[in-house]
């Protein structure tokens, strides 16, 4: 729909509304400026709305498309689950989460330096053992660059728990009405409706240094959705696995970031992500899967995952992206 973002509506006896954010289309995209900013402008006027009358909203992860962070007065008055900024956070993430929580609490005239506490001395255990069918996949000529990859994904891993051990602790807030909670691997339950959330989730490729995310699992009666976040891809085919195993009716699949092919994607993981997708549409039962987010951000992103649309149609599953679901054509259609 022309503008940067996964955000989501669902309606249960509750409104939800998962990664209430939006961005700018980058400067490569086939359109005016003039056309950017009106996509953006039509998007985020939306997104307010809705949260403005929203009971739930969660924010996944700090990146700008994924949380509106000039009219705050969208969090008053609502139960927020919101990534935690105190760990399986890079440095980015986390100065963007200090600057909302400072600006937030800024609309409750309260410090946010006087709410900080020190930080637990946490142990955090590498996350291989989440991560198992993808070490043991089998790479070819990529198999020592991947090995490499690994060992300095664990490095960096190292330096940054201690950053995190290091970090003064934001803590879960209640204010006035608004409550704010951190909910990786934990469960809720909200009149009929239950939200779910993983465990922190690589962004992207094991140890990726763009940070973590989690996806948000919501179930009514005896109907489940997944809002993936920005697993891209899914790349790892642990995260593909885990889908499968939920049996989702729903799945809100963000897809491979093809239009950094050759820069940020490689085609080894763009094909990893294409298998797993496949997978998931072979195995999961999925009655409908919304196949977008990073996709339509360039003209061939149909060519580049033909694979995943020509099997979803001879198995009969509804794929589509975001704007079709809402009776639109893609821009880059």
């Amino acid at each position: 729909m022309g503008a940067k973002s996964s955000s989501t509506l669902v309606k249960t006896d509750i409104k939800i509304v998962i990664d209430p954010g939006i961005a700018i289309i980058h400067q490569s995209f086939p359109a005016s400026k003039e056309m950017k900013m009106k996509w953006k402008e039509e998007g985020r006027k939306r997104i307010i709305k809705e949260c403005k009358n929203a009971d739930v909203i969660v924010i996944s992860h700090y990146h700008h498309d994924h949380y509106i962070r000039d009219d705050l007065s969208i969090y008053y008055n609502k139960l927020l689950f919101m990534k935690n900024p105190n760990e399986y956070i890079n440095e980015s993430q986390r100065g963007r989460a200090e600057k909302f929580f400072r600006e937030l609490l800024q609309q409750f005239k309260i410090n946010f330096d006087n709410v900080l506490s020190k930080n637990k001395r946490k142990e955090y255990s590498l996350p291989l053992n989440e991560i198992k069918i993808a070490l043991k996949r089998d790479y070819g000529d990529y198999a020592e660059r991947k090995k490499e990859i690994i060992e300095n994904g664990i490095k960096w891993f190292e330096k940054q728990k201690i950053k995190w051990k290091m970090y003064e602790k934001i803590p879960e807030l209640k204010i006035n009405g608004m409550e704010a909670k951190f909910p990786e691997g934990k469960k809720f339950r909200i009149g009929e409706t239950e939200l779910r959330f993983t465990k922190p989730l690589f962004h992207g490729i094991e140890f990726s240094k763009v940070g973590w995310v989690f996806a948000t699992i919501i179930e009514y009666k005896g109907e489940k959705l997944i809002h993936t976040s920005d697993i891209n891809g899914p790349i790892i085919e642990d995260y593909a696995e885990w889908i499968i195993k939920e049996k989702p009716d729903i799945l809100i699949l963000d897809g491979p970031p093809t239009y950094m092919l050759g820069y940020m994607l490689n085609k080894i993981n763009l094909n990893r992500a294409i298998e797993n997708a496949i997978k998931i549409i072979d195995e999961s039962e999925a009655k409908l899967i919304i196949y977008d987010h990073h996709l339509p951000r360039e003209r061939k992103f149909r060519e580049h995952t033909m694979k995943v649309w020509k099997f979803a149609k001879k198995k009969g599953v509804n794929l589509m992206t975001a704007s079709e679901y809402m009776g639109k054509k893609p821009v880059v259609y």
